[in-house]
């Protein structure tokens, strides 16, 4: 397994989003969008997106970083596959993009998640995230973190 770097528009990062919608559509028993929420600013800023390929190449995991402002970054879209998950991949995903966020001269990190997805958000209490108060209008969010770097 190894991470890259791609663009917004790479087709295998686009490929594991449409995955990862469908599977939080079916787990939040709604149909998932994944621009509800998003004010045209925040949607425009300055972006890094992570993929995890398999051995032959095939992606099985992304995760993305954004830039809010203010040397805060918020981690988005971290996810991998069914068939790939148990591996250690979305910790890995989690360390290379809170060192961009490190590189890129964030001194914060934000994220949010549902309450329906247990899994991630005992990832985050362990990798040191803290619970906050709201910090955005996603309307499927439940809960709201943040790490000092």
């Amino acid at each position: 397994m190894r991470l890259i770097a791609v663009g917004g528009d790479d087709a295998r990062l686009i490929a594991c989003q449409r995955a990862y919608f469908a599977e939080i559509s079916e787990r939040f028993g709604v149909a998932f969008d994944p621009k509800a929420g998003e004010s045209e600013d925040i949607s425009n800023a300055r972006q890094w997106h992570v993929l995890a390929l398999a051995d032959g190449g095939e992606p099985i995991g992304c995760g993305s970083l954004r830039d809010l402002g203010d040397k805060v970054g918020e981690i988005k879209r971290v996810w991998v596959s069914r068939q790939a998950r148990g591996r250690g991949i979305a910790g890995r995903l989690m360390d290379r993009l809170e060192n961009v966020a490190k590189e890129a001269g964030f001194s914060a990190l934000r994220l949010d998640t549902h309450g329906s997805l247990s899994e991630a958000r005992a990832m985050y209490l362990k990798r040191g995230y803290r619970e906050i108060a709201r910090y955005n209008d996603n309307p499927y969010a439940q809960h709201w973190f943040e790490k000092a770097l």
